[in-house]
């Protein structure tokens, strides 16, 4: 009997955290399921001891809660310590395209901060189970477009424009939309079954008015860890 998928996730972001974090780093915190997991681990070898001078930047107010809670001192891009750069950002990601090592992130309505850390950052490795990749961008897993309220129906239209499907994300335990961490909505742009080229819809959508960040990650120097159900961690090999 293979590991469930809660474990699958805690073992790769605890092998890469183990792999690649090293006392005296400035490291990006990632948000979700996965990425909770090496916040979890980062923690545990600062209070250990193994881990020593380090400093943090969260993406999320869920990163931002769980690091306080765990002692890890955290810091801004902007803090003077931090300089606008970091050495590295372990996250997940809600799909990833095999093919390009390009991503879809934002399930968790925190795109803008991740993309903002995460481009900044020397190096991403992102830790994914399974069932994330995908040999089409977008196949499956929709878009998150974060725009400000003032701009909804106009960028929906733009969306449409764009060969996009765009839905209006609703949240689960409160009635209305969600709200992401910075007070805007989030559209779900669903692309269908056409081979989009991931790098132009990236750009093409930012440059939308009302559209403050989307949910395509297509910088280079990323790594991709796979965590599968036989126990098993691997990179990708991407192409």
């Amino acid at each position: 009997m293979g590991m469930d998928s809660t474990e699958v996730k805690r073992l790769v972001a605890e092998t890469v955290v183990d792999r690649v974090v090293r006392s005296g780093m400035k490291v990006g915190l990632g948000t979700g399921s996965t990425a909770i997991h090496a916040v979890r681990r980062i923690g545990a070898g600062i209070a250990e001891g193994r881990l020593t001078d380090i400093l943090a930047v969260a993406t999320s107010f869920e990163s931002t809660i769980e690091a306080q809670r765990l002692g890890i001192p955290l810091r801004t891009l902007n803090d003077p310590d931090i300089d606008g750069h970091l050495d590295l950002v372990i996250d997940g990601a809600d799909e990833v395209d095999t093919r390009t090592g390009f991503l879809i992130k934002g399930g968790g309505g925190a795109l803008t901060l991740e993309k903002l850390v995460e481009y900044n950052a020397g190096r991403l490795y992102v830790v994914v189970d399974e069932s994330k990749l995908s040999r089409r961008l977008g196949s499956g897993f929709p878009v998150p477009v974060e725009v400000i309220p003032a701009a909804l129906r106009a960028a929906a239209r733009a969306l449409e424009a764009l060969g996009g499907r765009p839905e209006l994300r609703m949240a689960q335990r409160k009635a209305g939309p969600v709200i992401t961490d910075n007070g805007n909505l989030i559209l779900d742009v669903h692309l269908g079954d056409a081979d989009v080229d991931a790098h132009y819809l990236e750009t093409a959508i930012n440059s939308i008015p009302g559209v403050l960040e989307n949910g395509i990650f297509s910088r280079a120097d990323t790594e991709i860890w796979v965590g599968r159900a036989d126990g098993t961690v691997e990179e990708v090999e991407i192409g």
